[in-house]
């Protein structure tokens, strides 16, 4: 009796479909066999045939443009030299009580002897220099003796997989237990390392997601049915990205970075998912109505269909927006994620409402009933329809819009203090030997003293200039954030290597060590700082007429930034028009639109803050990797887009014939149970990400799963709707409510 009486008091929805959309409802079901079939096949067509993405590909930082005038200003110093003076791979010796005088003096003969070629089975290392703290180079360093560092060079055409391997097969062979090696480090052994971290990591971050989501959905539905549905078509949609996409990647010629495939992995697993629940939904609440098999899985795709193809399209516009950049990091990002989401959701339009049509009540059989739940459900919606009766009254909506604004306000405070780097050897994990060795390095000398940087200086007859060249030299080691220069004036250098003046006097060349993390964002702001102060500096030494340029992995990484902060208000414009195109198309409204926006966007904000907090203020960090903030910004607009959708689109339809207060607090109890689950799954995924042992994926883990939290907790639940009751907007009526579309949808 009080279950009849509350549907009676209970407002009853005048939403209909089109007749497109009862059509097509009608249409999936009735070939309900035939798209599982062609699904099938598919999947196995693409792991038979199409090469897995990855192949060809390379890392993100493999991406870097041959034009970044870093990479060009060495070029010139080794036409000019005819020999580099950076290098990537070094051998790292050290005891802190002092390593003895003869292996500092073994250290020095056994690199003048690799380099005239002594060592034939060193190929390709083709030379070396040994830098030791005996000599006393960098003054910041507090100690004496104790670290000798061999910088290993090769041919340009070397790999980096070649390079490493190259320089611990030389380990193996010319050094013994006293000499106190550390290990190999520098940045190239950093990148092959990471590769390798990421691609064992994969199968563990799948195995962990696929249990997650499996669990939360079980526990969502109280069925494991439905977790096996949620499985099958995330499994299709994530084989036939990976396999789709790297066939495409192969016949467009575009690599596809190692970082993106953990990433598309839990996107999809987590996209997939969402949509599997909102149709799960509406199937259960037409089945427990006593509804068919056949005309639940009619009405279920009728009513979701547009909504999870408008937000698939939102998202995958959102994420390819990304297409737009300067940045190859950035470009490399957005196809994948564009066509993982797109392919996503054609799989979930088709073949979820397939599977439901097949299975019916039995899709959320629960094993302690023994059938669909039904009485939980109920008092589930009963207690969420007194919440948003409460939530769309304006005496309360008011305080509660104010409350949310002002919280996520705090939250986006760190904000301010961002900063941007790229991680190499400090992105690894803390007992990794790469990192131990590049931490013992920088205990005998100085944080930067892996990755220096190049100055070049050109100019006729500039080598000669002797005096004109120590004091510039004098000058840039009074520089803040500069810990030594080693050049021209360097008497300990022997003038026989012939590093650091040029053959035919026309180039000069310095190595600055830079007392923090190389390519953390405290470098890159000491290195921008220099390179405001150079032209004057220049002058004051007497060699205005020159020209110089930068050139190391900290220049490169500060390019890197230079051009990601450059991208971003591109990035963040295309972004912002896409959704918000969607948006509109799919309200047919113009500022509703742009106000969910709004929250998306200070949703993001506060994201971005408490990820700045935690890792930076909290954990230390120097900075964020340089592509995390602006990946998670664009992932986190979309998929906020897609819980507009799924959330407010309802509401607005159903305004459309009452008032949208009324609306809000009819459609609200409908989604909110869904939205939560789609939110909580969708935050595991991307928050497993975090088993990847790697510092990047830490902070997109965090970044997104908290990004998402609060856009469903927050936002949707409580920003959103209490804007739009204070505000209370009035959509456009339907022109027409076709009601012979409801007959078409309901037959069999």
């Amino acid at each position: 009796m009080r279950r009849g009486m509350a549907d009676e008091e209970k407002p009853k929805s005048r939403w209909h479909p089109s007749r497109m959309l009862a059509w097509y409802a009608v249409f999936i079901v009735h070939l309900r066999w035939v798209v599982v079939a062609f699904w099938t096949a598919a999947t196995a067509a693409a792991v038979l045939y199409l090469p897995p993405i990855g192949t060809g590909g390379g890392d993100l930082n493999e991406l870097v443009s041959i034009e970044n005038p870093a990479i060009q200003s060495e070029v010139k110093s080794f036409e000019k030299f005819g020999f580099p003076l950076l290098s990537r791979v070094a051998i790292v010796q050290r005891k802190a009580e002092g390593l003895p005088p003869n292996v500092h003096a073994e250290a020095v003969t056994r690199a003048r002897d690799l380099s005239n070629g002594a060592f034939p089975d060193a190929k390709p290392i083709i030379a070396a220099i040994p830098v030791t703290n005996s000599l006393g180079l960098v003054p910041g360093s507090e100690e004496r003796g104790t670290t000798v560092i061999t910088y290993l060079f090769t041919d340009a055409d070397v790999t980096f997989e070649e390079q490493l391997e190259a320089a611990e097969q030389f380990v193996a062979s010319h050094y013994d237990a006293e000499d106190g090696v550390i290990g190999v480090t520098g940045s190239v052994p950093a990148r092959v390392e990471q590769g390798r971290i990421v691609l064992s990591a994969v199968p563990w971050v799948e195995i962990a997601t696929i249990a997650a989501v499996f669990l939360i959905v079980a526990i969502a539905f109280r069925s494991p049915i439905a977790s096996l549905v949620a499985m099958a078509v995330a499994g299709v949609a994530v084989v036939l990205t990976l396999f789709v996409g790297g066939a495409l990647a192969d016949r467009l010629g575009i690599p596809v970075p190692q970082e993106t495939q953990p990433l598309l992995v839990a996107l999809l697993l987590g996209v997939v998912t969402d949509y599997v629940v909102f149709y799960l939904s509406a199937a259960r609440s037409e089945m427990a109505a006593g509804t068919g098999r056949l005309q639940a899985a009619e009405r279920a795709t009728a009513r979701f269909t547009p909504i999870i193809a408008t937000a698939g399209a939102t998202a995958a516009a959102g994420t390819g927006a990304l297409i737009v950049a300067d940045s190859p990091a950035f470009r490399a990002f957005g196809p994948g994620m564009a066509l993982a989401v797109l392919i996503g959701m054609l799989v979930a339009v088709t073949l979820v409402p397939a599977l439901i049509a097949i299975l019916g009540r039995a899709a959320l059989w629960s094993p302690r009933t023994n059938s669909v739940p039904e009485a939980k459900e109920l008092a589930s919606e009963e207690s969420n329809g007194r919440w948003s009766r409460l939530l769309t009254r304006p005496w309360f909506a008011l305080p509660m819009l104010l409350l949310c604004i002002g919280g996520l306000l705090v939250a986006a405070a760190p904000i301010r203090d961002i900063g941007l780097g790229v991680s190499f050897v400090e992105a690894l994990p803390a007992g990794h030997p790469a990192r131990q060795a590049a931490a013992q390095a920088e205990e005998g000398f100085a944080d930067g003293i892996l990755s220096p940087t190049e100055l070049l200086i050109q100019g006729p007859g500039v080598a000669a200039r002797t005096t004109e060249l120590t004091k510039l030299q004098e000058s840039l080691a009074r520089v803040p954030g500069v810990a030594a220069v080693i050049g021209p004036g360097n008497q300990a250098v022997p003038e026989d290597l012939n590093l650091f003046d040029s053959k035919d006097g026309s180039a000069a060349r310095y190595l600055l060590v830079l007392s923090d993390e190389p390519l953390g964002a405290s470098s890159i702001k000491t290195l921008t700082h220099l390179q405001g102060q150079l032209p004057g500096l220049l002058q004051a030494a007497g060699l205005s007429e020159t020209t110089a340029s930068f050139g190391g992995d900290t220049a490169i990484a500060k390019v890197i930034v230079d051009q990601t902060k450059h991208d971003l208000w591109r990035i963040a414009i295309a972004a912002l028009l896409a959704n918000l195109l969607f948006l509109m198309l799919f309200l047919r409204a113009f500022f509703a639109p742009l106000a969910l926006l709004a929250c998306s966007v200070l949703a993001i904000a506060a994201t971005l803050g408490l990820t700045t907090w935690v890792f930076q203020d909290l954990l230390g960090a120097d900075g964020l990797t340089f592509y995390v903030p602006f990946a998670a910004a664009v992932l986190l607009v979309a998929l906020g887009s897609d819980y507009n959708i799924f959330g407010i689109g309802p509401a607005w339809k159903e305004a459309r014939g009452r008032r949208l207060r009324e609306a809000l607090a009819i459609t609200l109890p409908q989604s909110a149970r869904a939205i939560r689950t789609a939110a909580i799954t969708l935050a595991v995924s991307f928050g497993l990400l975090a088993l990847v042992p790697l510092r990047p994926f830490q902070e997109l883990a965090f970044a997104l799963s908290i990004g998402i939290l609060i856009d469903a907790f927050v936002v949707r639940s409580l920003l959103a709707p209490a804007l739009l009751a204070v505000w209370n907007p009035r959509p456009e009526p339907l022109e027409t409510a076709p009601e012979e579309a409801v007959a078409i949808a309901s037959a069999e």
